[in-house]
């Protein structure tokens, strides 16, 4: 093929093949230096897309041979994945579904548990004091009755006692009344007393009364008054309102002052304080 060949003695020498391999290494080590440098990746940037299809493959329809999807059909394709793809088959799907069951329902009994609103128990525990003068000139019992209130709260938040509406009753006649608004605020879990006053007023509607108490052979003047107590709270979006009513008796005749007991059960008491079973006097 043109190549020359030298005889020396027993070898022979391919001159040209040498020359060539030489020239081919140099050719390989600039080949090397394009690719490595800006040249090989121009190169590439420019390399067109082909699809390689064998006997047993086909080109590609979507794509028509591109390697991209047209933008108009982005959201008509269906991507199409083995049933045997590892992401159908996720490893303790039951465990993690079970795990979440669990936690919800957990959460939601704790919630209700601590936000589920529970009644106020309210408990009259009587008269406090009574304070007594007389008006003589109009022959009138002028009375200061102090009574209190026992608050309990079974609640995990704040109650607020929006009011204390109080009638007192003599013989079936109304002889004082009294309202607080906002009177106090129960804090969580724990119980108060609210002592409020009443102003009663016995005239001439009942004129007999005034004889009665301040007659100096009598050394007690007892007499039986009915109490209704209206008590209206209000926790978070409820408000709730508790009747109390019960019949009792006052020392008309003197200051007098109770002594109050303590009572532990009352905050199993209903709301309702049932009425003693004393028949008003004859007075």
């Amino acid at each position: 093929m043109g190549n020359r060949w030298t005889r020396s003695g027993s070898s022979l020498s391919l001159l040209p093949e040498r020359q060539s391999s030489g020239h081919r290494g140099e050719d390989r080590d600039s080949d090397n230096d394009s690719l490595d440098g800006l040249g090989r990746r121009e190169d590439i940037a420019e390399f067109p897309y082909v699809e390689f299809t064998g006997r047993d493959s086909i080109t590609c329809p979507t794509c028509q041979g591109t390697g991209r999807i047209p933008s108009g059909q982005v959201n008509e394709l269906v991507a199409l994945i083995p049933y045997s793809d590892q992401r159908l088959q996720p490893q303790r799907t039951k465990l993690y579904v079970v795990l979440s069951v669990v936690v919800c329902l957990l959460a939601s009994a704790l919630v209700a548990f601590f936000l589920f609103p529970r009644s106020v128990v309210v408990v009259d525990d009587g008269i406090r004091s009574v304070t007594v003068r007389f008006d003589h000139s109009n022959q009138r019992v002028l009375m200061n009755m102090t009574s209190t209130l026992n608050f309990s709260n079974p609640n995990f938040f704040s109650v607020l006692v929006q009011s204390v509406n109080c009638q007192v009753l003599y013989m079936k006649t109304v002889i004082g009344t009294q309202q607080l608004d906002n009177t106090t605020t129960i804090l969580p879990l724990s119980e108060r007393q609210v002592n409020y006053t009443v102003s009663v007023e016995i005239g001439s509607s009942a004129a007999y009364v005034y004889a009665f108490c301040t007659m100096p052979s009598i050394k007690v003047h007892n007499i039986v008054v009915f109490m209704q107590t209206a008590v209206k709270t209000s926790y978070m979006v409820r408000t709730s309102q508790n009747s109390l009513e019960a019949y009792r008796y006052i020392d008309c005749g003197s200051n007098t002052t109770y002594h109050q007991k303590t009572h532990q059960h009352w905050h199993h008491s209903s709301n309702r304080s049932p009425a003693t079973s004393v028949s008003p006097p004859l007075l």
